[in-house]
């Protein structure tokens, strides 16, 4: 009777565990600040934008509950090591390094880097021309790996990308160097008129949820995401946020 009780007991456990891992209460992590992806709306005080969205349509296919936890980039990708959260999604680059260390579901966005500098300023044109600048970028990202290999003076990293476009803006830095569709986002609304894209579109990359490793997570999630470029919700957010189609 002890062993079967324990036996019982064990399924039950096993049950619970598989329950909470599907159907909610997942911790989902989100950066603080990465427009259009995720940022905090000033008019409702609470965090929007594609990436938010997205997990929003990926829940309601796999039948998860979930808290949205806003964070610092940097701290997305050790929380899901240490299991302090269940979901990464926040324009999260899908290499081979972070693989090693955490679990990714099927690429959600194609994107690259672009330099962008203040409008009047003439002397970069391209990557070869930050050699003894100064770049600011956002801290452990892929954009801070390219920066550094660019010849700058130096690299400021910051926590987020509001603080890279203010430090631009007021002239601590020559160039910012990021992801496309964050520096798009702020040339079209905060920087609009006062900065400009150069060069071409650099190391071109994609966007992946990341999870804990061995999460039963991933095969949901990839799952939903299919059905979801099938019915055309993923189109529809797409254009919602970007203004284009899907590449």
């Amino acid at each position: 009777m002890k062993k079967l009780l324990s036996l019982v007991v064990a399924a039950l456990m096993t049950v619970a565990m598989v329950g909470t891992a599907f159907a909610g209460k997942l911790t989902v992590a989100c950066d603080t600040s990465f427009p259009p992806f995720e940022f905090k709306d000033p008019a409702t005080g609470k965090h929007t934008g594609f990436d938010v969205e997205l997990w929003e349509a990926i829940a309601k296919k796999i039948g998860a509950d979930y808290t949205l936890q806003p964070m610092d980039f940097n701290g997305i990708i050790p929380g899901l090591q240490s299991n302090q959260v269940d979901v990464g999604i926040a324009g999260i680059t899908i290499k081979p390094e972070r693989a090693k260390v955490v679990d990714f579901s099927d690429g959600y966005y194609n994107s690259g880097l672009l330099i962008l500098v203040k409008k009047d300023d003439n002397s970069v044109n391209d990557i070869k021309d930050l050699k003894g600048k100064i770049i600011a970028t956002k801290l452990n990202t892929t954009s801070a790996e390219f920066a550094k290999k660019a010849g700058a003076k130096e690299v400021k990293l910051y926590p987020n990308s509001d603080a890279m476009f203010m430090e631009l803006m007021a002239g601590g830095a020559d160039a910012v160097i990021f992801d496309s569709p964050v520096i798009a986002d702020f040339m079209r609304k905060a920087g609009k008129g006062q900065v400009k894209v150069v060069g071409p579109l650099y190391n071109g990359q994609q966007y992946g949820i990341a999870f804990p490793k061995g999460s039963k997570l991933v095969a949901k999630v990839n799952a939903a995401l299919k059905e979801l470029r099938k019915s055309g919700e993923y189109r529809e957010l797409y254009i919602k946020w970007f203004g284009t189609e899907p590449k």
